[in-house]
C-alpha cells in the first residue's frame, strides 16, 4: 500500500498506529518526501488478503492527513530495497567477495582493511540471495530497507 500524506509531525505515527490498533502486522516501512513540497510517500507492505487491505485502505483515509491510499497489489508495479552489509575480507577472500559483487550488481561502496560495505539494491528475492551468498565470509552488519514501489506505465 503506498499512502500519499502530508509532511507533517506525528502522521506516521497516526498511519502506523491504524495498523496497530487492528492487530495488522506491517512488514515493511519506507518513509521519504515526494517531488511534491509538503507531501511524503509511505509504502507499506501489509499481510491480508483482498478484503483486508481494502478495510485499511478505507480506516487509512479516515487520517486526517492521508491526501492518497494507492493499493498496488491491484496494479502492475516495480518495487526494490537497498541492502548495505558489511562483510569481513581477507586477502584470501578478497577477490572472491569483489566477484560476488560484480554478480549480483553490487558494489563496494566502503573498503577496509578488515572489511568491506557492499551495498545493492533490488527486489526482495535478490536482496535475499546476496546475503546468502555473503554469509560464508562472515557477515558484521546488515541495514535493509522496507520495499519501496511506483506502479508501472
Amino acid at each position: 500500500i503506498a499512502v500519499i500524506v502530508e509532511n507533517k509531525s506525528g502522521v506516521l505515527t497516526r498511519v502506523t498506529g491504524l495498523f496497530a490498533r487492528r492487530g495488522y502486522n506491517i512488514k515493511s516501512l519506507a518513509v521519504g518526501e515526494t517531488d511534491i513540497p509538503g507531501l511524503s510517500r509511505i509504502t507499506l507492505v501489509v499481510s491480508g488478503d483482498e478484503r483486508v487491505i481494502e478495510q485499511v485502505s478505507k480506516q487509512l483515509y479516515k487520517v486526517i492527513d492521508v491526501i492518497k491510499v494507492i493499493d498496488l497489489t491491484k496494479e502492475q508495479y516495480v518495487d526494490r530495497e537497498l541492502v548495505l552489509v558489511k562483510v569481513n575480507v581477507t586477502p584470501a577472500t578478497r577477490s572472491e567477495i569483489l566477484q560476488t559483487v560484480e554478480v549480483f550488481r553490487a558494489k563496494v561502496v566502503d573498503m577496509g582493511r578488515d572489511a568491506f560495505v557492499i551495498e545493492a539494491t533490488g527486489d526482495s528475492g535478490k536482496i535475499s540471495a546476496l546475503e546468502k551468498a555473503l554469509q560464508v565470509y562472515g557477515i558484521v552488519e546488515v541495514v535493509r530497507t522496507g520495499k519501496i514501489a511506483l506502479t508501472r506505465g
